[in-house]
């Protein structure tokens, strides 16, 4: 990272990022291009790695591209502000970065997956409409790694 000042390094601080972020982009490999998606998501933290939950429709490019290629990376951020300082204009915000690998998940897991979505969403103990859950993927993304960054401005 260039700006070393502006790393988040502690996990408690990168977890909170994630707990105060609503929304991921997770990134798929396509040919030419990579693909980029904005997702809900729900986490969990065990032994200090993180597992990311997202959901979406049981067909789709997301899952096309998955099956090809489960290696993916995740970002998320928080915007606060933009400032005017003395040489021009900047943003204040968090962010973290995450590279891994996703599996659609079955069974019991697609429960937690979706329990963990929900109660990140505000809906915790919300109750699933059976006929909804066979039209659905749940996917389970195991972080191998997860950088972040920060900036608050100091002086104006």
């Amino acid at each position: 990272m260039r700006l070393s000042e502006r790393q988040i390094i502690e996990q408690d601080e990168l977890i909170d990022v994630l707990l105060r972020a609503n929304t991921i982009r997770l990134g798929i490999h396509n040919d030419p291009f990579p693909y980029v998606v904005p997702l809900s998501f729900g986490f969990e933290e065990c032994n200090g790695q993180v597992a990311i939950f997202t959901h979406g429709a049981e067909d789709g490019l997301k899952h096309t591209l998955l099956d090809k290629n489960n290696h993916v990376c995740v970002e998320a951020d928080i915007f606060h502000r933009y400032v005017q300082t003395a040489v021009g204009i900047t943003t204040e915000y968090e962010s973290v970065i995450g590279f891994g690998t996703a599996e659609a998940v079955h069974g019991a897991e697609v429960i937690k997956g979706l329990d963990l979505i929900c109660a990140h969403s505000g809906y915790q103990g919300y109750v699933y409409d059976a006929t909804a859950l066979p039209k659905m993927r749940v996917y389970k993304i195991l972080l191998s790694s997860i950088t972040g960054k920060r900036r608050f401005v100091t002086s104006y």
